[in-house]
Parts: structure tokens; sequence; C-alpha cells
């Protein structure tokens, strides 16, 4: 019988360590947990007639589910590892579990929007995929000094805004870092805004987007549009969401824009890619994998590699669940996205709510001082300081105002 609800579940899973505790051959224990991986529906996606939103595609959970499980592996899932090349060097850290799980949040944002730029939104991967283009995507994130988007980097990096590696960051700091990061990297052709102080600042994207070139053998010129992964740190509330912030949240997700959430709940961060009611989806980085290379995708290793990058359920929350410090995150290919963001921001974030999460504005005000780019998150400890401590943390955006 396949339990249908939490209470048959719990029963169903006490039937199974009972029928654990009375069964010593391996042979039978094989088998009975064959049938149980056959009977189990995942708990990822709700059976529910409400709309479920993954990065701005909407689905139907009950017609669409192989659909919506398809999106999710596609995303690419980049988690904590161990025994890579040491940070720093050689009596630096070689796994960053226990502290790396906002860096690997920051990764999976950076990679979905090198994803949707240079493959499409709508690209799906495959364990037998062999696309140069998302190989080469996924080579940039991989756990050695080279790759321009490592664990390695992100951390030097941080360390130059006052994080010294091993230390927990917030979404702002690792928003400050992928931003720096980024201008490393020709090949991306992405710019990354971070928004100060809950406004985004239409002249200032302009001025970093439009660049005009001039035109072979004439005078003329054309404008380009650099694509943009908008990056919006947020504190929606004291140590934890303020309700009135809910259906902003949701409506965020709905964006052809969104690039989903960093965020997490206490003492975890996580991806947020998607909701369903009053529930957020999200992609969990707290899974410890042996650091491996990818290549070009030949051998068993690397083809072995490759789906170590894919997590094939998501989970979910509650909204309220979240931890308050979050980072909205919206791509916009074309100038023409980013006016329909624009236009999208103020008809359903701004003019219904009574408590906006951002304001959007086309100049800064005369009289506005923006928190400092290269200010850090609070809680200037490394790992080891809270071990065998109560766990107490909060990852916070201390710099921010608290609405």
């Amino acid at each position: 019988m396949r339990p249908e609800n939490q209470t048959q579940k719990r029963q169903f899973f006490k039937q199974m360590r009972r029928f654990f505790r009375n069964h010593n051959d391996m042979a039978v224990k094989l088998k009975y947990l064959a049938c149980l991986e056959a009977t189990l529906e995942p708990d990822d996606i709700p059976k529910t007639t409400e709309p479920v939103w993954v990065l701005g595609k909407r689905y139907n959970a009950i017609h669409d589910i192989n659909k919506i499980r398809q999106d999710v592996v596609s995303k690419v899932w980049i988690t904590y590892r161990k025994n890579f090349i040491p940070i720093g060097g050689n009596e630096g850290l070689t796994s960053d579990k226990g502290w790396g799980c906002m860096l690997r949040c920051g990764q999976m944002v950076l990679a979905q929007a090198l994803v949707s730029l240079h493959l499409g939104r709508d690209w799906l991967w495959d364990p037998q995929t062999a696309d140069q283009t998302y190989l080469k995507i996924l080579r940039k994130f991989q756990d050695s000094r080279q790759a321009p988007y490592s664990i390695h980097q992100i951390a030097l990096m941080g360390a130059s805004l006052g994080k010294a590696v091993g230390q927990w960051f917030g979404p702002n700091t690792v928003a400050q870092v992928l931003k720096k990061l980024v201008k490393y990297d020709e090949w991306s052709k992405l710019t990354i805004h971070v928004a100060l102080d809950n406004t985004v600042v239409v002249s200032d994207i302009i001025e970093l987007c439009l660049t005009k070139n001039k035109l072979d053998g004439a005078n003329l010129t054309k404008t380009d549009w650099k694509p943009l992964l908008l990056i919006v740190p947020l504190r929606l509330g004291l140590t934890e969401i303020n309700p009135i912030y809910i259906s902003g949240i949701q409506k965020c997700f709905q964006f052809k824009q969104s690039l989903g959430v960093i965020g997490g709940k206490p003492n975890v961060a996580l991806y947020f890619i998607g909701c369903v009611g009053k529930e957020v989806i999200y992609l969990d980085p707290h899974h410890t994998q042996k650091t491996c290379t990818v290549d070009d995708k030949m051998t068993d290793e690397q083809i072995e590699a490759d789906s170590t990058y894919h997590c094939k359920y998501a989970s979910r929350i509650n909204i309220l669940r979240m931890d308050p410090s979050v980072a909205m995150c919206f791509f916009c290919k074309t100038e023409a996205d980013f006016n329909e963001f624009c236009q999208r921001v103020k008809s359903d974030l701004i003019d219904p709510e009574k408590e906006p999460m951002f304001e959007i504005c086309y100049n800064k005000p005369k009289e506005w001082s923006p928190t400092l780019e290269n200010a850090v998150d609070a809680g200037n400890a490394s790992f080891s300081d809270f071990q065998g401590t109560s766990g107490k943390f909060f990852d916070s955006d201390h710099e921010f105002e608290i609405l």
C-alpha cells in the first residue's frame, strides 16, 4: 500500500524499521528496499490544483509532474565538495562542508543565468548530453583554482571584502563577489548589478548595460545591450519573514525574468527556484560530494561527474520558514526584457502592495546615500567558531533597513 499522507508515511517507516530489526538476511533487505523505492511517490511537488511556478514557467501539478521534474533536474545543482585542491595554499581548506552553502547558492544562480543566456530558458538536460556550450559553462564552476567561478575564486574574492576563507557569506556578500568575478570572464558576456538599499535605479542599469559600438567602415554606431543578472538584496523581517511580503515573493517567481532567490532558512542557505501556493521550491547544496571533473565528458567517470550537478527532486518549505535575509534574482537578456521587468515590478509589486519589497526609480534621489558596494554581511566568525555551540546563527545583511 502506498502511503498517501504524513500519518501513513510515519506508520510506513515504523513498519520498515521493525522489518529491518527482525530480518538479518541482506538479500531480503535489498529486495524490500527495492519494493519501497518503487511504491513511495517522491514528496517534491504536492498534488494540488494550484499552479506550480519554476523560474517564470507555470505548470499544473497534476498533469505536468514529469515536465516539472525535468525542468528541476535541468537546473545546475552545486553542492558541498570534499578533497579539492586547498584554497589559498597548501594548508588551506579542502572542503567547504559547513561553511560554503551560500557560496554554492550563488554559483547556482550564476550558472542558471549562463544557461539561460547561452542555451535558452527552455534548454533541458539529459544524462547523455554532450553539448559543448553546456560543458563549458559547467567547467567554469569546477572546484579548481583556474575555474573563474570556483569555490576557490569566490572564497578568495570574499576575503577582499572582509570574509576570511571558511566564514559564512550572506546573500549580499555573495552577490558582490559574483559582481566582481564576472568582470574577468569575457566569454560569459554577462554583467551583474546589485541593487542597493531596496531600490532598483534604472539609469544605473542603462549606463551599465547599454554600449555604443562603431560599425565597420562607417561613421555610424549601434547600441548593444549587455545581458543583465540583477540581484536585489532585501531584509524582509527581523528574524522571520513578515507575512506582508508573501504575495510579493510569490509574484517574483512568476516573472519571465525570474532567476530565483538566494536565501535559506536559519543556519541553512538554499536556492529557491519556484513556488506552489504558500510553499517555496528549492535546491539544497547541503550534500557533500567528492570533487570531480567533467572536462569534455568522454569517460565514464566524467559522465558520472556530470550527473552530480543535477538534483532529481526538489524540496519545499513554507514561505514563512525562510530566513528574512534574501536576494531576489532576475535575468534580462535584452533591453526589452528589462523594460518589461520594470513594468511588472510597478504593476505587480509596487502599485497593489501597501509595503513593496523594493522600489524602482529612474534616477538616484539627490539626497540618497546608498550602502557601500563592498559592505558585507553581519557575523565575522568562522565555521570552527560555531562547532559545539547551539547552532544559532542568522546569516544576515545588517546593513539593509528592516522594513
